[in-house]
Formats: structure tokens, sequence, C-alpha cells
């Protein structure tokens, strides 16, 4: 025979799959809908075609998010975790990426003219056909990089004293 379980045995189990429910969940959803706004979590979400012209996106968390085609022209995206993110074709000049995580992240086509990368970490990062013409790569992190028919022109190079010529394609000349 069955014996029933007790009242304080019952509740106790309960409150032990409560906990574990919460811990299972992980950390909390990005709400992509969420305002641009600093430190916004943004991990995941897609903003394609998106514009963002000028907003301070300081600190957020952009992992894995999608900004293909996005305007961010002049927008903040200083110390930013950009982990796999994709710019590909998106328009960004004068924007700031100063150190950001950029690791892995996708800027083909990318317009980055003007756009600050000083302290950034592109490891690994694809900029194939990028335009990065009188770009600021000071301290940059570049190994790994793909930069292949990126446009460098008056780039000033990672050393931060270097000004790469003005047809310096693929590589800072």
């Amino acid at each position: 025979m069955r014996q029933a379980l007790g009242p304080p045995l019952r509740s106790s189990l309960l409150a032990a799959a409560a906990i574990l429910t919460v811990l299972a969940a992980g950390p909390a959803l990005a709400v992509c809908t969420e305002a641009a706004q600093p430190k916004v979590n943004w991990r995941r979400c897609s903003l394609e075609g998106q514009t963002l012209t000028g907003v301070d996106l300081s600190g957020a968390m952009l992992r894995d998010a999608s900004f293909q085609r996005a305007t961010l022209g002049q927008a903040k995206l200083t110390d930013a975790d950009g982990y796999r993110s994709k710019f590909i074709s998106a328009s960004a000049p004068g924007a700031v990426f100063d150190g950001a995580r950029l690791i892995e992240a996708d800027f083909t086509r990318a317009d980055l003219t003007g756009a600050s990368f000083r302290e950034a970490d592109l490891r690994n990062a694809k900029m194939v056909g990028a335009s990065l013409a009188r770009a600021d790569l000071t301290g940059a992190k570049l190994s790994g990089t793909d930069l292949r028919h990126a446009d460098l022109s008056g780039a000033r190079w990672t050393d931060g004293t270097h000004i790469c010529a003005e047809s310096s394609v693929g590589q800072c000349n």
C-alpha cells in the first residue's frame, strides 16, 4: 500500500521544484523591442534595416544580434559586447566602437567611414569589402581579421601613429 506524502514533505518538494525551475531558466532573455539605450540587452535580436542614427548603446549586450542593412551613423557602441554580431551592409559612418568586444563579428560591405575602433577587440572579424576610410584603429586587436577588399584609405592604424595611404585596400600601406 502506498502511503500519501505528508504536508511538510509535499511542500518541501514543491519548493525544491520551484527553485530548480528558476535556476534552469538561465539568464534573462533579451527584450528585442526595448528602446535603444546604454547597457540594453539585445542578445540574438534582429534589428535588420533599423534606423539607429546617433543612438547610445554603450555597454550594450549585442551578442549574436543582427544589424544587417541597419543605419548606425554616429552611434555610440563603446564597450558593447558584439561577439558574433552581424553588421553586414550596415551604414555606420562615424560610429564609435571604442573598447567594444567584436570577436567574430561580420562587417562585410559595411560603411564604417570615419568610425572609431580604439582598443576594440576585432579578432577573427570579417570586414570583407568594408569601407574603413579615415577610421581610427588605434590599439585595435586585428588578429585573424579578414580585411580582403576593405578600403583603409586614410585610416589610423593600430599603432596609433601610422596613417594608411589613400590606395590602401585589404592592407594598410
